[in-house]
């Protein structure tokens, strides 16, 4: 039988010849040595399938390691279901719950066990590589709806139990077993214990942070970096969800269903505009004049500087807004990146120099001759921009090389306040199953893209992976330098992004190579009810720059 093979996501398909009834994963084994990483999915006919897919008549397989996103969710979710056997085994039947992203990991809190340290982290790690080395399968069973309800109640998962019962559109349940430990995840796994080398146990805080490697470089663990900052932020929105009572996606969609979400919107939004006049304060309080906003593609950085600026202003002070795209350099100019395309993510691709120059002159009170970057010709104008400002005055700067010292490497540190702006998902589906920051964000650039800049779904899909690549270059690595981080999540916002990205996914068709992630993102959205009625989220929300309607997005 003859398939078209992919090997490298940016390879070519090629034909060869396979037995009818050849697994995935025994393709993969015959090839192994000529592959750079392990494999640990596939998208067959652009559709993701496990590594125990039987190859049954030609089709196209490009074979996914864990530089692509499915993949690294793979790798993931079966790294989660080691970690939790293990804890069983090493400290009995406790509650895990794994909270969120942190330090390149999962961050989890063992509930109801005092004592632990790094003895204890040690013991789980260890425990887990010995299931590693046993290379144990990973049993998947597909129930329908009814069975899926039976075994959680039997089990013993209330949230899990809540969710499904309300979710009408799940009319398939996955559950995972490994050895006699069994559990409910909605994404794909690999075939056994032994694909998952790579990990490290760390005890931080009060919890237990399970890191594995980045998608850049799948065959190693990054160095560790203290995230107290990130850490603080997280636990800082856990309060907030407590506050709105909502801890799971459930407790969401009730609030959907018996009304109560405007209320929610309304604190929500409340609890937004308080932190926001914080951090006007702090600005205000250490005497700042240079003021350094950035964060990740789809953040809503342009809406959060628009209503620092309004707190600034309450407080006294008369802030000059500017971005740092009118510092692009000339486009002739403009660096390529490992593809030979122009590169206008990389901090090369800013006047530096210029931008310094400017800045410092206009601190010192200075008439300045601002540029504004043409985007028709690639070109900086002059003459549009003559700006001064006074002694107490500050500068409100929103770019994504923000916190990189070497962009404002010729200012004063004393004038510069540094502020990283995120979506920082707390809401999870239940205890094991979180709902990655990744995701949201995807789904509020799609929105925005088919919005704002005429793209469809497939258009955004297809673009991320270099996003992201952007992001883990240019700005990640800064988040540490920030002097505040700024969370821009909103616990109601997938229910009310969903209303506008579900027609953008189903519109993805099968025989397009974007369809297998436009398909995932529709089962994780099943997940959610829709907000239907929008009308109440004010228009100087951050939602209000993905969705339409903001006073400071044209």
């Amino acid at each position: 039988m003859k398939i078209q093979l992919k090997t490298d996501p940016k390879g070519e398909y090629r034909e060869i010849q396979v037995n009818g009834g050849t697994t995935l994963e025994e393709l993969y084994k015959s090839m192994k040595e000529q592959l750079p990483y392990t494999i640990m999915v596939a998208r067959v006919d652009n559709t993701y399938e496990d590594l125990n897919y039987r190859i049954e008549k030609e089709c196209r397989v490009e074979l996914l390691d864990a530089r692509t996103q499915a993949a690294n969710y793979a790798y993931q979710y079966s790294l989660t279901l080691i970690y939790l056997k293990a804890v069983r085994d090493v400290l009995g039947n406790v509650r895990v719950e794994v909270a969120n992203s942190l330090n390149q990991g999962l961050f989890t809190e063992i509930k109801g066990k005092e004592g632990l340290n790094d003895k204890t982290a040690k013991a789980i790690e260890n425990r887990m590589r010995e299931l590693v080395k046993a290379d144990i399968p990973f049993v998947k069973e597909i129930v329908s709806r009814e069975e899926g309800l039976d075994i959680i109640r039997r089990e013993g998962w209330p949230a899990n139990l809540r969710l499904i019962e309300r979710s009408k559109r799940i009319q398939k349940v996955i559950f995972y077993s490994l050895e006699d430990y069994k559990d409910y995840f909605y994404g794909l796994m690999v075939p056994s214990t032994g694909y998952v080398q790579d990990f490290q146990v760390v005890k931080y805080k009060r919890g237990m942070i399970v890191r594995f490697p980045l998608p850049a470089s799948p065959d190693g663990m990054p160095g560790y970096i203290e995230q107290k900052t990130l850490y603080d932020a997280f636990a800082e929105q856990t309060m907030w969800d407590n506050l709105l009572k909502v801890n799971y996606v459930v407790d969401l969609n009730e609030k959907i269903e018996n009304g109560d979400y405007k209320e929610l919107i309304q604190v929500s939004e409340a609890l937004h505009e308080k932190k926001i006049a914080e951090i006007a304060d702090m600005i205000k309080h250490r005497h700042k004049r240079i003021i350094l906003i950035a964060g990740p593609s789809s953040s809503g950085k342009t809406t959060f500087a628009r209503r620092l600026c309004v707190q600034l202003k309450v407080n006294g002070l008369d802030p000059l807004y500017m971005g740092t795209d009118d510092y692009f350099v000339d486009r002739e100019d403009t660096p390529l990146d490992e593809n030979g395309e122009k590169n206008y993510e990389g901090l090369e691709a800013i006047d530096i120099s210029l931008f310094n120059s400017n800045m410092n002159d206009l601190l010192a009170g200075k008439e300045v001759d601002l540029p504004t970057f043409n985007f028709l010709t690639g070109e900086k104008e002059y003459g549009k921009r003559i700006t001064s400002i006074k002694s107490n005055q500050l500068i409100v700067i929103e770019g994504i090389h923000g916190l990189n010292e070497k962009m404002t490497e010729e200012i004063d540190d004393a004038e510069k306040f540094k502020i990283y702006i995120s979506p920082l998902t707390q809401l999870n589906i239940d205890e094991h199953n979180r709902v990655p920051t990744t995701d949201e964000r995807m789904l509020r650039r799609m929105v925005r893209d088919s919005l704002y800049r005429g793209h469809d779904a497939q258009s955004t899909i297809r673009d991320w992976p270099k996003v992201r690549a952007g992001e883990d270059k240019n700005i990640f690595p800064y988040s540490g330098e920030a002097d505040v981080l700024f969370n821009s999540y909103h616990v109601y916002e997938i229910n009310v992004l969903k209303k506008y990205a579900e027609p953008l996914l189903e519109k993805v068709s099968p025989n397009e190579p974007e369809y297998a992630e436009a398909e995932r993102m529709l089962r994780f959205l099943a997940f959610f009810d829709t907000i239907e009625d929008d009308s109440m989220i004010v228009n100087n929300s951050i939602i209000r720059e993905f969705i339409g309607g903001s006073i400071f997005v044209d």
